[in-house]
C-alpha cells in the first residue's frame, strides 16, 4: 500500500550544524551518506560531541558537501557561518572560531564514509518528519515552524487518508525502487528544537506545547533494511 510521498531530504553533514536540502541521496547502512560524518568534540566535557545543547549557536553554521559522493573520501566541505564567513572543514581558522565562541577546547573529527557511528548518529539511521504533523504544530502554536528545526532527514507527505505516524511504527517502508527502512519508535524531543536555524535563539514554549500535545513524540525513527538511493517525490509503500 502506497501512503506517501517523499517532500523533502536533508543532509547535516556537521552534527549539530544545519544541514543541506537534496533532491537525491544514497543511503548508507548508517543512515543518508556522509550524515553527521563531521563533529566537533569537546575535550573540556568527557571528550563528548559538541551539540546544539551546550552551544545553541551552532545551529546558525551551514554545511555543505561540494563535489563527487566517494566510499573512498567524503567530498569538499564548505561552512558558512551567520555573518556570511566561508570555511572549509580542516580550516583552521574555523576550530579557532568555535573555540573563542564557545570557550572550549575543541578537536575537528571526521569519520568514514563506510560507516558513521553512534552517536554521532543519535538513536537510529534516519529520522522521517511528516508534513501533516508540521501543519497541526504550525497550527497550534500559532505561527509557521521551520522543519530544520525537527532536523529529520525525510520530509513525508502521508497520502492514504486515516494512516498515522503511530500506524507504521513497527513496519517496512520501501522508498522508490530501492530502499527499504524499519519504522522503530518516535523521536523523544528535547531542548534542541527550541533553537532557531536562523537566529540560534530559543523558544522554550515550543517543546512545551509538543509534550502538552504530542506527548513529546515529534518524528519517527527508521534503521535501514536495505540500502540504494532515494529522490524526492519518491512513494513510500508498506511492505
Amino acid at each position: 500500500m502506497i501512503i506517501g510521498t517523499i517532500q523533502n531530504i536533508m543532509r547535516y553533514p556537521v552534527k549539530s550544524f544545519t544541514g543541506e536540502y537534496l533532491s537525491k541521496a544514497r543511503i548508507m547502512s548508517y543512515g543518508i551518506y556522509g550524515d553527521r560524518s563531521h563533529a566537533f568534540i569537546d575535550r573540556t566535557n568527557r571528550d563528548k560531541h559538541l551539540t546544539i545543547t551546550q552551544f545553541p549557536e551552532m545551529v546558525t553554521y551551514k554545511a555543505q558537501f561540494l563535489g563527487e559522493e566517494s566510499l573512498e573520501q567524503f567530498p569538499k566541505l564548505k561552512v558558512t557561518a551567520r555573518d556570511g564567513a566561508e570555511y572549509e572543514w580542516n580550516e583552521k581558522a574555523l576550530l579557532e572560531r568555535l573555540e573563542k565562541e564557545t570557550n572550549r577546547a575543541l578537536e575537528a573529527i571526521t569519520y568514514s564514509p563506510i560507516h558513521v557511528p553512534f552517536p554521532a548518529i543519535e538513536v537510529d539511521n534516519i529520522l522521517l518528519i511528516s508534513t501533516e504533523a508540521l501543519a497541526e504544530l504550525s497550527s497550534s502554536y500559532g505561527e509557521p515552524i521551520d522543519e530544520r528545526r525537527f532536523r529529520g532527514n525525510i520530509i513525508y507527505d502521508l497520502q492514504e487518508m486515516g494512516i498515522k505516524e503511530q500506524d507504521i511504527i513497527g513496519k517496512q517502508i520501501k522508498i522508490g525502487s530501492e530502499v527499504i527502512l524499519e519504522i522503530n519508535q518516535y523521536c523523544e524531543r528535547c531542548m534542541i528544537i527550541t533553537v532557531d536555524p536562523k537566529t540560534g535563539t530559543r523558544q522554550p514554549n515550543l517543546l512545551k506545547q509538543i509534550v502538552k500535545e504530542r506527548k513529546n513524540h515529534f518524528g519517527v525513527y527508521a534503521r535501514v533494511i536495505k540500502t540504494g538511493t532515494i529522490h524526492a517525490g519518491d512513494q513510500m509503500t508498506i511492505l
